[in-house]
């Protein structure tokens, strides 16, 4: 039995042709386990943002294959791509990406509104108590925090019970409170509720809180750090640039 959520296999994707072309992504093979909280780090250029389009099916690769669970993403035909992405992929972003006219609560259910499916009552009790929005189901996002308003992207992103959720820079507009806070609670996702996530940041006390760091430079996989601390991701981060 698979025990990879998503993985990678000999990624590479390439940008334009001839002489102008770009190698983003350059082989990349990475299995991302499930139930554990991975954080993708790397300088500037070297692949993050390839990396997690690829991984979410946005971008298609060039050659190579990513596999959600057994499924290749690759291999499937836009539409049918449009619903595993919908169904079992759950993304959040730094820009929280809520619709203003709806309530914190329509936020939340959107993904299954447009899947033309109910909410399971008695999860989305929990996730919503999980990510601490009990009271605030009525509220409008401009009537919420940064870190509020990250948190029901959050919910949004667990309510169809994704194999994986994707996070893009989940704090970078936040303060080091809130994200702390916000960090936490990702963590706790995993570690309580058994739900996969990968994280791109370029923040040392962001990646702290995952399980393991993989590193990325030139587009391709340049180590990976269990355990991590905020000052030995940076110090892995300062040997990148001499990679």
């Amino acid at each position: 039995m698979r025990t990879d959520a998503l993985s990678l296999q000999a990624v590479r994707k390439v940008y334009g042709s001839g002489g102008g072309a770009v190698t983003a992504l350059d082989g990349v093979t990475v299995g991302i386990r499930r139930g554990t909280f991975t954080a993708v780090m790397g300088p500037s250029g070297s692949g993050k943002s390839t990396f997690l389009h690829c991984a979410s099916g946005m971008d298609r690769p060039t050659s190579g294959r990513v596999l959600l669970g057994e499924t290749d993403l690759g291999a499937l035909k836009e539409a049918r791509l449009t619903e595993v992405r919908r169904d079992r992929i759950g993304f959040v972003f730094q820009a929280y990406n809520l619709l203003p006219s709806l309530t914190v609560l329509q936020n939340i259910t959107l993904p299954l509104r447009l899947a033309g499916r109910r909410a399971d009552s008695a999860w989305l009790r929990e996730v919503v108590s999980r990510v601490g929005l009990d009271g605030r189901l009525d509220r409008h996002p401009a009537e919420l925090s940064g870190g509020q308003q990250q948190r029901v992207a959050i919910a949004r992103a667990l309510v169809a019970r994704p194999e994986v959720v994707l996070a893009d820079e989940p704090t970078g507009a936040l303060d080091s409170r809130t994200a702390s806070q916000v960090l936490t609670l990702l963590r706790s996702i995993v570690d309580d509720m058994g739900q996969t996530v990968l994280m791109v940041t370029h923040d040392p006390v962001a990646a702290s809180a995952a399980h393991s760091v993989l590193f990325l430079a030139d587009g391709r996989l340049a180590g990976e750090l269990h355990a991590p601390t905020p000052e030995k991701v940076a110090e892995r981060m300062t040997h990148l640039g001499e990679w």
